[in-house]
């Protein structure tokens, strides 16, 4: 898919200190005229890449639920079921963990479907939103 819109909390390292709204239309115009401006580094990015960058309202944590429900799913499935001696041993088992998620795990918010299958139909029905066709980032042999 291509990024149109980002959503953040108004934390410091998504935006400036003190934002309740996204600065990214502003960089985009000073871009656009050449002028000079400060911004943050991840607005920036936005700007740069025609990226709507969107914050949460202060103080609505349960904007972020989907987010915290995914780390908790891989929390339960790595961390807290076992313990790593090293930083590499926590990296592969979290690519395996995806891999599993992504490849084998049928959800119910998409009807049954893996993710990777949901994609996959979501690219068959319309092309023009992805940039790569996704049967090229599976792996293995694609069939």
């Amino acid at each position: 898919y291509r990024i149109h819109t980002v959503l953040t909390d108004n934390g410091t390292h998504f935006t400036s200190p003190g934002n309740i709204c996204s600065a990214t239309a502003q960089i985009r115009e000073a871009m656009d005229k050449g002028e000079l401006f400060r911004a943050h580094a991840f607005e920036y990015a936005c700007a740069q890449n025609n990226i709507d960058h969107r914050l949460t309202k202060p103080r609505h944590p349960w904007t972020n639920g989907q987010v915290e429900r995914m780390n908790r799913t891989i929390k339960d499935a790595t961390v807290k079921r076992y313990h790593y001696e090293t930083h590499d041993e926590l990296r592969q088992h979290l690519d395996q963990f995806v891999a599993a998620y992504n490849f084998a795990r049928r959800l119910k918010t998409l009807r049954g479907l893996t993710p990777y299958e949901a994609i996959c139909k979501a690219w068959t029905e319309e092309p023009s939103r992805f940039i790569h066709d996704p049967h090229h980032q599976t792996p293995g042999p694609n069939i």
